[in-house]
């Protein structure tokens, strides 16, 4: 009897402290977007990266026509030229793709300059969602707007809004 009445004790004092914790969400996308600096790096690192993929772009067009008239001139180049066409139109395509990968690449320039640009802001994101859940006493705080699965979400518990005024804006109007 003592058993079961320790068992019923521990069950109870289990649910009865997993229903004392307090979750709640916020929605990070919804939040940068109400977040003027984050919107204007936004815009200068999409034009970056235009820019950068047209540089690629053109370099792989060259290399396309310097290959087409290498095969249209392979029948009347000799053994010497036509290795060094080759040598060319492989060096060229290896100096595109380093090009590429030092823009786009891992760690590149488009990664340094979103780390420079969005690091900072996401950073204050992070420092009032802690301070919310803090003063909130909050357990938990997910992140909708992550790879967080989030099945259903009751509205009240959304504390968006909340960030986005501890971070000094206006929630409900955002430049798209």
């Amino acid at each position: 009897m003592k058993k079961l009445a320790l068992i019923l004790f521990l069950v109870c004092g289990v649910f009865l402290s997993s229903v004392a914790q307090r979750f709640v969400y916020v929605d990070s996308e919804y939040i940068l977007k109400h977040i003027p600096e984050y919107n204007s790096a936004q815009k200068q690192l999409d034009a970056l990266s235009d820019q950068w993929q047209k540089d690629v772009d053109a370099k792989f067009a060259d290399i396309e026509k310097l290959y087409k008239a290498y095969q249209a001139d392979q029948v009347l180049l000799t053994d010497d030229m036509r290795k060094r066409r080759e040598a060319e139109i492989v060096e060229k395509e290896k100096q595109a793709k380093e090009f590429q990968r030092q823009k786009f690449g891992f760690e590149g320039e488009l990664f340094q300059q979103r780390s420079r640009l969005i690091k900072p802001i996401q950073e204050r994101v992070a420092k009032a969602v802690q301070a919310l859940a803090e003063d909130q006493q909050l357990d938990v705080v997910f992140d909708k707007g992550s790879d967080v699965t989030m099945l259903y979400a009751n509205a009240r518990l959304d504390r968006s809004n909340e960030v986005i005024t501890r971070l000094g804006y206006k929630p409900g109007t955002f430049a798209k």
